[in-house]
């Protein structure tokens, strides 16, 4: 399963609870360009509208082989592909706990384009703090035992 695109901010502006997969609807030229890595989601958050999950502002670039294609949008919102109960849980748990559904990577299953979708609570400001000191203390760990020879 290679990755082809990561939100590393999610991790750092989200709690994350919860993770689960899902599908998308994309077009050919999409797909190449998906799998050439000209596919950014730092902005991409994911909205339920009508009972249908959508991807809304991921930035999927014109593939470059595919000529001219008119009328394409790069930053179009696409379906995603859900089971309904995992729809309605999803639609259940954002209303109840004040929570986002957050895209947090694109990666390839065998032949197929999925998104890793999380379920995630916001970080406030001081819990962003902490999450930084944190990750100093263990580099500065890995990075004194690196140095005894262990």
């Amino acid at each position: 399963m290679p990755n082809l695109a990561i939100n590393k901010r999610a991790s750092f502006d989200y709690e994350i609870l919860e993770t689960m997969q899902a599908g998308l609807v994309l077009t050919g030229a999409e797909v190449k360009a998906i799998r050439d890595g000209q596919v950014s989601l730092k902005a991409a958050y994911i909205t339920l509208s009508k009972g249908e999950p959508w991807l809304i502002n991921a930035h999927i670039s014109p593939y470059k082989k595919a000529g001219q294609m008119k009328g394409y949008e790069p930053t179009q919102n696409r379906k995603l592909l859900l089971k309904k109960s995992e729809i309605n849980r999803l639609a259940g748990q954002k209303d109840q706990g004040r929570l986002t559904i957050i895209p947090l990577k694109l990666y390839t299953k065998h032949h197929l384009i999925k998104l890793q979708i999380g379920l995630g609570r916001g970080r406030k400001k001081f819990d962003k703090r902490e999450v930084i000191k944190k990750r100093d203390i263990n580099r500065e760990v890995k990075r004194t035992l690196g140095d005894a020879g262990l």
